[in-house]
């Protein structure tokens, strides 16, 4: 009795044994594939799966998205100058059953294979061009990079995301030979930039200068303008009063001035000089009887 209580508690343990060591915790971020001694069994999910220890095997596979670097290597380019050229690539495996198969039954070592493909596409688009050009268009040489990885991974279960040309340097010699160029075509728009401002400055007192010359001519038009119709009505009153009476207007001025001294000068009532006074004062002399 005692032989098949224990034989009943051995299995008992065996089978908790074998449980136990079958459960196989699968995270959100993988899925995972189930063989049974070398062939495919079954797909597993994210969540508690059980497998028959020692006969199944799980194989992981991750699903979020991932980077990997293309490695720095020297590159020939069409102007015949070696560029060291590096580049990241971040893909993905599908979720879907089908893709995480592919990627591992389809390709051998995914990462490994995707960095070498990286690596001839790079060599491949970058050989047909100039080292300036390759700098000035990497939107372009990450684009074809891209169709191309897209295309040749399209069986292996996989999304690429991007692809990022991490660096293209030129030798040393020429960075330096580069650098100067840059140097100098900044200098010369600064200098083209000063010549600009300088040349603006100048038309501006230029157009200031203009301003005020012409100010001044009209502010001398107008002067001059003022003391001709002075003229203009000095001459109407001569005209007026004076017509034949040269004389008798000096001896008018004269005796302006003579008055502006308070000096006396006595005047006949008989003279043109009186009624000349008389008239331009409005009193007209008292004739003797």
């Amino acid at each position: 009795m005692d032989y098949i209580y224990m034989t009943f508690f051995s299995a008992f343990i065996v089978v908790i044994a074998i449980f136990v060591l079958g459960i196989r915790i699968v995270r959100p971020t993988n899925r995972g594939l189930i063989e049974r001694l070398g062939k495919y069994q079954r797909f597993a999910n994210p969540g508690f799966n059980w497998i028959i220890p020692f006969i199944d095997l799980i194989y992981i596979i991750n699903i979020t998205e991932q980077m990997i670097d293309a490695e720095p290597q020297e590159i020939i380019t069409n102007d015949n100058l070696n560029a060291l050229v590096d580049a990241q690539i971040y893909f993905k495996i599908k979720s879907d059953e089908e893709s995480v198969k592919n990627c591992v039954y389809n390709v051998f070592d995914v990462n490994n294979q995707i960095v070498n493909l990286a690596r001839t596409t790079l060599r491949n688009i970058i050989g047909t061009m100039t080292l300036k050009s390759a700098n000035s268009e990497r939107g372009r040489i990450n684009g074809e990079l891209i169709k191309i990885l897209v295309k040749e991974t399209s069986k292996w279960g996989m999304e690429i995301v991007r692809a990022e040309l991490k660096q293209i340097d030129p030798p040393k010699d020429v960075q330096e030979t580069m650098n100067k160029i840059v140097k100098a075509e900044n200098e010369k728009l600064a200098a083209v930039d000063y010549a600009t401002a300088a040349e603006t400055a100048a038309d501006g007192e230029k157009r200031s200068s203009i301003k005020k010359a012409e100010g001044i001519k009209q502010a001398r038009i107008l002067e001059a303008e003022g003391e001709a119709e002075a003229i203009r009505t000095i001459n109407e009153a001569a005209n007026k009063y004076f017509v034949g009476n040269a004389q008798l207007l000096k001896r008018l001025e004269t005796t302006q001035k003579s008055l502006e001294n308070n000096a006396k000068i006595i005047v006949p009532s008989t003279s043109d000089l009186v009624n000349v006074i008389g008239d331009l004062a409005g009193v007209v002399p008292i004739k003797k009887s």
